[in-house]
């Protein structure tokens, strides 16, 4: 998932996020300052940090200056983008922008620190659909930015059997012959071992290790022995993933990187050109 400014999602996105803040204008800047005069915006990293979700400037401003794009890794002091045009504009958008910059690097940080914490294991991080509604496109290209592989992007583009599925079907076989009409690759959440057994006899592509501790996740994957992909999900955090990753699971999901992220300081001084 990359920031494809031209996706629906994205463009809609700014336009609400736009809507929402300056409804039918930006009062206090009209008041204060001339229509005519020209300004220069610099947008500044303040701590260390994975960037994400600059392009979107392009949304927001005519022709920015972008000197990182997302992925970068960034120090304190490092100028991210500048952005010239009407002062007014660059007023009334700023918040918009920064909230964009902010959160978005926030996520593709946290991402990175997971992607970092498991180096030389050959783990690959997911991430999960818990994001922000709305937002979803965004927050998973965040992910992208800091390393962490996308999972599905909704309930349309892959099968994943959960436990409420599973009871609700009438146990594990049962809901997986009721998707090999899709022909798609079936993933099931196993959370027992007679429940892993049942996937794997009936063809399961992958198994999700749901809420085990990285002991009970390391016997249960010893027990497939690479028969299937393995997934570890339920309970990760950045003191703890190392050590599930060290279970020997093809990938650890967490859903940390999207609700958890927290904001990153980014600022933009605005000067008059």
């Amino acid at each position: 998932m990359t920031f494809d400014i031209t996706h629906p999602d994205i463009r809609c996105a700014v336009e609400i996020a736009l809507a929402e803040d300056v409804r039918t204008g930006d009062i206090t800047t009209d008041a204060t300052i001339p229509a005519e005069l020209q300004a220069e915006g610099r947008f500044v990293a303040r701590e260390t940090m994975t960037l994400a979700g600059v392009e979107l400037l392009g949304l927001l401003y005519d022709n920015p200056t972008l000197n990182h794009a997302s992925g970068a890794r960034l120090q304190p002091g490092d100028e991210i983008a500048v952005v010239r045009g009407p002062a007014r504009l660059l007023l009334t958008r700023e918040r918009a922008a920064l909230n964009f910059l902010q959160r978005l690097s926030g996520v593709a940080t946290l991402a990175a620190r997971f992607v970092d914490a498991v180096a030389g294991t050959g783990v690959r991080i997911l991430d999960t659909r818990k994001t922000t509604p709305g937002l979803r496109v965004l927050e998973k290209a965040a992910s992208a930015a800091g390393g962490v592989v996308n999972h599905r992007m909704g309930l349309w583009d892959a099968i994943l059997i959960k436990n409420n599925h599973i009871r609700l079907a009438g146990g594990v076989r049962a809901a997986i012959e009721r998707t090999r009409s899709l022909n798609l690759p079936i993933e099931v959440e196993v959370r027992t071992r007679p429940e892993i057994a049942e996937a794997l006899a009936c063809g399961a592509s992958r198994v999700l290790l749901d809420n085990m501790t990285p002991q009970q996740a390391a016997e249960e994957i010893r027990l497939i022995a690479k028969r299937v992909e393995v997934e570890i999900s339920g309970g990760v955090t950045l003191a703890n993933v190392r050590a599930y990753a060290e279970a020997g699971p093809d990938f650890i999901s967490s859903g940390a990187i999207t609700h958890s992220a927290t904001a990153v300081d980014i600022n933009c001084g605005i000067y008059d050109a």
